[in-house]
């Protein structure tokens, strides 16, 4: 199964449409019934009281606000944005202040990115970044499958069944996110963890050298 970078619908929709609210609201039950949550929960606490964090491609803020972590995303901040956090409105390929950030966090947004975009931002990030933790989809024929499986279950919204499976299409195998991000191994380590519902998560940290 090639990875297939298409549009999804919801990036194209007025932020405050029907549609797009249930399709947000659909994303928060993928990430509790997928395990993101609780996985998110585990393996960022002891990441963010050692450097400030990033997440990209913040979407509604629930992430970056549990976890205390400053925002990047296209769209403005939500309402309930706290005041302590910077909030960045800007495109990911313009934003020039990544050496703020040590820790980089991605939930279900690499995977929008064609080879190219993932190359240059891994440019970038081996300049400044100490750590990057992904929770991405896994690209698997299986997975697409039983994502339709779900949809039907919660009764997603057809946004949602759409997006949900270009998302899978996009997503990725083995380790292909460190490769196309131009990790270099001498100066990277990662360890790639696939979970039985389908979710590719990777953390990768940057190499102590004297």
């Amino acid at each position: 199964m090639n990875r297939t970078v298409s549009p999804e619908l919801l990036d194209s929709l007025p932020p405050g449409s029907a549609a797009a609210r249930h399709s947000r609201r659909d994303l928060r039950r993928f990430n509790q019934l997928l395990g993101n949550d609780g996985w998110w929960d585990r393996v960022l606490p002891p990441e963010t009281v050692s450097q400030p964090g990033l997440e990209i491609g913040a979407g509604d803020g629930l992430l970056a606000r549990r976890h205390n972590l400053h925002a990047l995303d296209l769209q403005a901040s939500p309402d309930n944005w706290p005041a302590g956090l910077t909030w960045h409105q800007a495109d990911i390929s313009t934003f020039a202040d990544w050496d703020r950030y040590p820790l980089l966090v991605s939930n279900l947004f690499l995977h929008h990115l064609q080879e190219p975009g993932l190359a240059e931002l891994g440019r970038t990030w081996n300049q400044s970044v100490r750590t990057i933790i992904a929770c991405e989809p896994w690209r698997k024929r299986g997975f697409r499958t039983g994502f339709a499986l779900l949809c039907s279950f919660i009764r997603a919204h057809p946004v949602s069944r759409h997006d949900g499976r270009v998302s899978v299409e996009a997503g990725f195998r083995g380790d292909e996110l460190p490769m196309l991000l131009k990790l270099d191994p001498a100066r990277w380590e990662w360890k790639i963890t696939p979970s039985a519902l389908g979710m590719y998560r990777m953390i990768a940290r940057r190499r102590i050298t004297a």
